[in-house]
């Protein structure tokens, strides 16, 4: 096998392994791939003998035993791999670690082999890629213009298919904004999910490991592993139910009004943006204009506001000692921590627990929110000419995610067919409460699939991969944690009662027939008609009913709500599985009209 042009994807990494490629050849081709690096996209690149000790733990285990064997991946240099120099992006800061980070030995566990740490705005600080004394990190498509930061070179060495996932950090976009411009998945965990153990902190308290990915499904496989509770790191949140998942539509999405866009002149990204929501309509999605106002008053108390003060506390001994080793954007940002008080940190917190309350009431009307990701890209010049003003640009969109606490998915959105950045790719991104991951990256991969998109700047295209599973997770992934309920009657959607399935954040799933073995009776009396389903040994028939998806932590109100004769039961199905919905006790049917024949309630109700 050609191993020179093999994807890095997992898919087709596993498929190699599984027709008897030995791993020490994939790694040997992934190294020779990092060592064409002419975008200051790595700080260090493992030698033979580094990288020896994770290939050989490997040797004689089975490839499908492990989720990412014999997987090449690189992480930010913010981040411990164990007796490698943790650097952020500072020479004189750098000190090696005796252990991996927490999350690392997750994934080398599952199999994942580093190969190097990547390039980084210093100390994790900016929205570009161009501060740090290892090189300005060039975009993957065109050296001219930037890769996006903090987690710059994190992203290129994926786009680059050096590796096939890689990880980032972010706190205000920095695993968002460089996934946009060099056209691959970049996942914004929920804040805790990823462990912080062994990592240089920005803002400790709204920090998020961040991933990297050719695909969704990768970047779903890749989170699965990683994210497991670590007991040693005080942030970390395990897993939570992701509810009803909205990714296979209906679904409702919002998009900002058109006087809180801003695309900072780039008239082919606000195209892009506009193609980006008819896209959504075409998969299920129904469009609902926000007020994007509170976000972006939120988003300013980020660098505006004491949490500032967060990246000051993170290197203040050494910033104090040696401020000069600083780049001086960096220097500017964090030395502006240093005159926060807890005043000002108590009222800033005040406030965005106000604007918190307000931002969270659009999901009471939508499943997710549709944002650009940047709303454009810059040359480097123009971004060293200019560090600051720029690079708040790049936050306008990503600033306040990590603050109000949601999950977010950068995917690609095509490349931009005029302009400066002419044949630059741009992204937008689709974001939804904590914990909302899974049904966000399996959206996200409807999306990335709906356009005819290579994998990021390699000849592979995504149709070679498969699609992720809409019904499966990975081992280790959060569950729905929901109940399905079949309805027949007055619970139908637009009938009388179908409120107490929407307000408990249910979702119709479909219509449905019940196996041809029941009787249908129209029971008596109420103050509202009902139904009542009876199975019988004969002369029964399908009764017309709907499958609701609904939270388990309101099924027990929605059950505790359901008057006799009526209950919920195991519902059989025309299919032959069984399903929990409404049963009547036969003795409950009795007095009540025979409507068998009509085989609905709709049908009862018209007549």
């Amino acid at each position: 096998m050609d191993l020179s042009t093999l994807s890095f994807d997992i898919a087709s990494l596993q498929a190699a392994y599984a027709g008897g490629t030995p791993v020490r050849a994939v790694v040997a081709e992934a190294m020779r791939r990092c060592a064409s690096d002419t975008n200051n996209a790595f700080i260090h690149r493992l030698t033979d003998a580094e990288i020896e000790p994770f290939v050989a733990r490997l040797d004689g285990v089975d490839p499908a035993s492990l989720p990412l064997y014999g997987v090449p991946f690189a992480l930010k240099d913010n981040i411990d791999l164990a007796h490698i120099p943790t650097t952020a992006g500072c020479p004189q800061f750098a000190y090696t670690p005796g252990e991996s980070a927490f999350l690392i030995q997750q994934l080398v566990a599952a199999g994942a082999v580093p190969l190097g740490k990547t390039n980084l705005d210093q100390f994790a600080t900016g929205l570009n890629g161009t501060r740090s004394p290892y090189g300005a990190c060039q975009n993957a498509f065109n050296p001219a213009f930037i890769s996006g930061g903090s987690s710059s070179g994190s992203a290129v060495s994926v786009a680059k298919g050096w590796v096939s996932f890689s990880l980032g950090t972010d706190t205000a976009g920095s695993g968002r904004v460089p996934a946009s411009f060099n056209n691959l998945i970049g996942l914004k965990p929920s804040i805790g999910l990823l462990s912080g153990s062994g990592v240089v902190p920005a803002c400790r308290s709204v920090d998020t490991v961040s991933i990297f990915a050719l695909t969704a499904a990768d970047a779903q496989a890749v989170l699965a592993v990683a994210a497991a509770y670590d007991e040693a790191d005080a942030f970390s949140r395990a897993a939570k139910p992701f509810g009803v998942d909205f990714s296979a539509g209906p679904f409702r999405f919002g998009v900002p009004r058109a006087q809180d866009l801003a695309f900072f002149g780039n008239d082919a990204a606000f195209a892009l943006f506009a193609q980006s929501i008819e896209r959504l309509h075409a998969l299920g999605g129904t469009a609902v204009e926000i007020d994007l106002t509170p976000f972006l008053e939120a988003a300013r108390l980020l660098y505006e506001g004491p949490w500032v003060a967060e990246r000051y506390v993170a290197i203040q001994d050494f910033i104090d000692a040696q401020p000069e080793a600083v780049f001086p954007p960096v220097r500017t940002i964090i030395e502006g921590g240093r005159g926060k008080t807890a005043a000002d940190a108590f009222a800033a917190s005040y406030k965005l627990k106000a604007l918190k309350r307000v931002c969270d009431a659009v999901w009471k009307d939508i499943d997710c929110l549709l944002t650009p990701t940047a709303g454009t890209i810059y040359r480097i010049a123009d971004m060293q000419a200019d560090p600051i003003r720029l690079n708040s640009n790049l936050g306008y969109y990503t600033n306040f995610m990590n603050l109000l606490d949601y999950a977010a998915v950068a995917v690609p959105a095509g490349f931009q067919a005029s302009g400066d950045a002419q044949g630059l790719p741009w992204g937008v991104t689709l974001a939804a409460p904590a914990f909302k991951d899974v049904p966000l990256l399996r959206l996200a991969d409807r999306f990335h699939r709906a356009q005819a998109l290579s994998l990021g700047a390699t000849p592979a295209t995504l149709t070679d991969t498969p699609a992720i599973s809409t019904t499966e997770l990975p081992k280790g992934s959060n569950t729905a944690g929901t109940v399905k309920v079949a309805v027949c009657g007055a619970h139908l959607s637009g009938l009388p009662l179908n409120w107490q399935l929407t307000q408990r954040g249910a979702r119709l799933l479909g219509a449905v027939q019940s196996a041809p073995e029941y009787k249908f009776y129209a029971l008596a009396g109420g103050p509202v008609q009902r139904p009542g389903m009876v199975r019988v040994n004969e002369d029964g028939a399908a009764i017309a009913m709907e499958i609701w998806e609904m939270p388990a932590q309101h099924f027990g109100s929605f059950v505790d709500g359901i008057p006799a004769p009526l209950g919920i039961g195991k519902v059989k199905l025309a299919d032959g599985s069984w399903v929990s919905g409404f049963v009547c006790e036969a003795l409950g049917a009795e007095g009540g009209s025979d409507i068998t024949a009509l085989g609905s309630w709709r049908a009862w109700l018209a007549r």
